[in-house]
């Protein structure tokens, strides 16, 4: 895929913030000399050098053409799908279920995405998979916790798989005209509902005192969402002119993309505090799992491409 003028801007301007944050990191490094503050600065570097690392591959991904970003994704929710699933116990009867999840209904969606055919993309995981999972756990004959091991399942698939899957499925979309328009409203996505995480972080940080839900998140703040949240709207109003939207409707998406991302990351929280563990993975240093990592865009990407497709197309 050839990239236009515009979107090679943005991508120059995410290197532009990477290499300002790596010397900022360096600086603080040097200078910081308390315990709690050179963890603070151990973990802001960790961070860095992961979006690095991230920051080439989606870029990579976005170069290459539309195989190359749907198999990127493809991946990313096979690698999320086996941290959900890993994080509770399954059971011998779940495995056949499982292995289908994995190898057949997950690569088969993303087939259906790849050759841009909405009207099963929309209903394999939603109908087909939904229905087809309790059948072959009902199969197995293990009645055991069998209504949560079947939940757990479908939850994964839905989560991981379906929800992850709708940001490379915006290029199915006849917005812009151009392939390559369609790309920037990927990396719009990605970029608030991510950037939105790194601020609501760094606001907490700074002056974070009232935690939002604190037996859930006790590191999310109300100044933190505030402040981070309004300065990403204040990106996504800036991006505007590299999408089909005008300065307004760009800040008004954003701002569905903060507070779905907000919530996204609420209920992944909730999920964990229930299994008892700090992060769904330790793939991502300084971040955790991938899927600590995309639970903002879980909840994002779906809403944010409806909205645009109902009232964009």
């Amino acid at each position: 895929m050839n990239l236009d003028s515009q979107t090679l801007w943005l991508l120059g301007g995410v290197l532009a913030l990477l290499t300002v944050s790596s010397v900022i990191g360096a600086v603080l490094s040097m200078r910081v000399q308390s315990e709690s503050g050179r963890r603070v600065v151990d973990n802001l570097n960790a961070r860095t050098r992961a979006w690095w690392v991230m920051a080439i591959i989606f870029g990579s991904a976005l170069a290459l053409g539309r195989t190359a970003l749907v198999i990127m994704f493809a991946l990313t929710s096979f690698l999320a799908l086996r941290e959900f699933i890993t994080l509770t116990p399954t059971r011998r009867a779940d495995h056949r279920a499982l292995f289908w999840s994995f190898f057949v209904i997950l690569p088969l969606h993303y087939w259906t995405l790849g050759i841009a055919w909405y009207g099963l993309f929309v209903i394999l995981i939603t109908v087909y998979a939904f229905l087809f999972i309790p059948m072959r756990n009902a199969l197995a004959g293990d009645t055991e916790h069998f209504l949560e091991r079947t939940a757990k399942t479908q939850w994964g698939l839905m989560l991981c798989v379906y929800c992850v899957s709708y940001v490379p499925a915006l290029l199915m979309l006849n917005v812009t005209g151009t392939r390559a328009g369609n790309v920037r409203l990927i990396f719009f996505l990605v970029c608030i509902a991510q950037l939105s995480d790194v601020l609501q972080y760094v606001w907490g940080k700074l002056c974070g005192r009232r935690p939002v839900a604190p037996k859930l998140s006790p590191n999310k703040t109300i100044e933190g969402l505030v402040g981070g949240g309004l300065s990403a709207v204040a990106v996504g109003a800036v991006l505007w002119w590299s999408t089909p939207f005008t300065p307004l409707q760009a800040a008004g998406l954003a701002a569905v993309i903060v507070a779905m991302g907000f919530f996204g990351g609420l209920v992944m929280s909730a999920i964990k505090r229930d299994r008892g563990v700090k992060d769904y993975g330790d793939i991502i240093p300084g971040h955790g799992g991938v899927l600590d990592r995309i639970d903002s865009l879980c909840f994002a990407a779906p809403i944010f491409f409806h909205l645009v497709r109902w009232i964009w197309t």
